[in-house]
C-alpha cells in the first residue's frame, strides 16, 4: 500500500512539473528570465532553511539514539 501512495505523489509530481516545463516554453524572454530569477531564489531560500535547520539540531541526538536511527534507515532502504 505505501508503495503505491508513493508512486501516486511521483506521478503528481511529474505531472505539475510537466505542466510547468509547458508553461515555461510559451514565455517571451524577459518573462523566461523573471522565472528563471525565482525558480533560483526558492533553490536558494531552501538550501539556507535546510542549513539553518542542520544547525539548530546538530548534535540533539544521543550516540544511543544516533545508532538507532542510523540502523532505521538502513533498514528502510531494503
Amino acid at each position: 500500500m505505501r508503495g503505491d501512495a508513493s508512486r501516486s505523489s511521483f506521478k503528481e509530481a511529474v505531472s505539475k512539473l510537466e505542466v510547468i516545463v509547458e508553461e515555461l516554453k510559451t514565455l517571451p524572454p524577459d518573462r523566461l528570465d523573471s522565472a528563471a530569477d525565482y525558480i533560483h531564489r526558492l533553490k536558494t531560500i531552501g538550501r539556507a532553511e535546510r542549513q539553518a535547520i542542520i544547525e539548530r539540531t546538530a548534535g540533539s541526538l544521543t550516540p544511543e539514539e544516533g545508532d538507532k536511527l542510523a540502523r532505521i534507515i538502513e533498514e528502510g532502504r531494503r
